[in-house]
């Protein structure tokens, strides 16, 4: 049998209440709150984060497909250009970078 004013180990405070239990209770109760705010801004942050990544990201798609647009478009240029009658273009253009390349290394292996 326990004595009036102890419950299990524990004083009874005097209003009737348990006051250790009370003062723990308010205590983990703030620890939690703490958490909850710092979880609640950790994730505000992840989400700003997000969107601004998705709104980058949105914008390179856009450029890739403006320079896969134009780069297709040159394709099909050199294509068109290569399947004509500019095929004497092409071998002189080929002759004169060889031309180029051959006195650029002539000048340096004179140095």
């Amino acid at each position: 049998m326990e004595r009036p004013g102890r419950v299990k180990g524990r004083e009874v405070s005097t209003d009737g209440g348990y006051s250790v239990y009370e003062e723990e209770n308010d205590r983990l109760t703030e620890s939690l709150r703490l958490k909850a705010k710092a979880l609640k801004s950790l994730s505000i942050d992840m989400g700003t984060e997000v969107k601004y990544h998705n709104k980058f990201l949105e914008e390179m798609d856009s450029d890739f497909d403006s320079t896969g647009g134009l780069l297709g478009a040159t394709v099909g240029r050199l294509k068109a250009l290569s399947r004509g009658s500019q095929a004497k273009l092409i071998c002189y253009m080929l002759f004169f970078a060889l031309f180029v390349f051959f006195i650029t290394y002539w000048i340096i292996k004179l140095r």
